[in-house]
């Protein structure tokens, strides 16, 4: 088995089948896929079950209808069902039962052009040394795909990548948990996500990854981060526990970022971009300002540093301002 994909389930039920139909579509057939419900307490399993249930119908009636020199192989489908634990550990269960050489995530919610898999298998038949390999992808948004802009060289078509390097030029993620696919020895070298973890887990697993392997990388679009899910589908739009948020975790991090300059950047670029709505809490400010005191404010833009040497009641105003703006642009029509 080439592929291991694996879905990790939690009350998506309105748009799982779009991520399903979205696998069955691949042009690449070697694959087999997982789905890890994590207690999902909607019909998220119905529809999952009703959606393979009607694939392996249309292969039997496809096999029954062709002739003799026609064969067509059934995939083969896993679905198991955890006490709601988290998506780390959804996909790390996910990945113990797998069988492919290659592992790749898909949200529940996102979805894959129908080439994703070929040109994966390309760019890893292309670049064997690598330990993660990424493509490019579109954030959906108001209805409409705009192309993620990683801060690749100009001109950058496929390759290795400086992954830390891209980065921290522009804090857009060159690599997503559904734009990647990752040899299976690699991923239980490193131990797979963390299970504490509910914010940012994958990066931390990427981050380790490109700490120790190289980064292969194709520069075209194909998958699609949905942004348009319904909130109440969404688990982001809150605080966290500082314990689950990578980037109150980054210790682990320490004597690489103590040696590298780049690295240094970027972790701090995630500091000042990720600790704010903390900062602003009166029951996280000291934690947030014990992980800013790491920040080398030298290398920071003007506008950064004078924003965090704002009064607190002042960036209160300054937030629910551009807040405001954003709630209302969604109320706009769309031209």
């Amino acid at each position: 088995m080439r592929f291991s994909i694996i879905i990790p389930l939690y009350n998506k039920a309105p748009y799982v089948e779009k991520a399903l139909q979205s696998v069955f579509d691949q042009t690449f057939s070697e694959w087999e896929l997982i789905v890890i419900d994590d207690g999902s307490t909607d019909n998220s399993m119905e529809v999952v079950k009703r959606f393979i249930d009607s694939k392996k119908s249309s292969i039997k009636q496809c096999i029954s209808d062709s002739d003799s020199t026609k064969t067509i192989h059934d995939k083969q489908y896993t679905i198991n069902v955890q006490r709601n634990s988290g998506v780390s550990t959804a996909r790390n269960n996910g990945v113990a039962v797998s069988h492919g050489d290659y592992i790749c995530f898909l949200d529940a919610d996102d979805w894959w052009y129908p080439t994703f898999l070929e040109e994966m298998n390309r760019l890893i038949m292309d670049y064997p040394d690598a330990g993660i390999y990424g493509t490019g992808y579109y954030i959906v948004k108001n209805g409409k795909n705009r192309v993620a802009p990683i801060a690749l060289d100009e001109g950058f078509e496929r390759g290795y990548i400086d992954y830390i390097k891209v980065y921290s030029r522009f804090l857009c993620m060159p690599l997503t948990s559904i734009s990647v696919a990752i040899p299976k020895c690699v991923f239980d070298e490193v131990q797979g996500f963390k299970l504490q973890l509910k914010l940012g887990e994958d990066f931390d697993l990427w981050l380790r990854i490109a700490l120790k392997h190289k980064v292969a990388f194709i520069n075209k679009q194909l998958a699609y981060y949905n942004q348009d899910v319904d909130p109440a589908f969404r688990g982001v739009g809150h605080l966290r526990e500082p314990s689950t948020h990578e980037v109150f975790n980054y210790k682990c991090f320490e004597t690489e970022e103590n040696n590298n300059t780049v690295l240094k950047r970027l972790l701090d670029n995630k500091r000042v971009y990720s600790l704010l709505p903390y900062y602003l809490s009166k029951k996280y400010r000291n934690q947030a300002k014990q992980e800013l005191e790491k920040v080398d404010w030298s290398k920071q833009p003007k506008k950064i540093c004078r924003k965090y040497h704002k009064p607190v009641f002042f960036l209160k105003i300054d937030r629910f301002i551009i807040k405001s703006c954003y709630m209302f642009k969604q109320f706009l029509p769309n031209k």
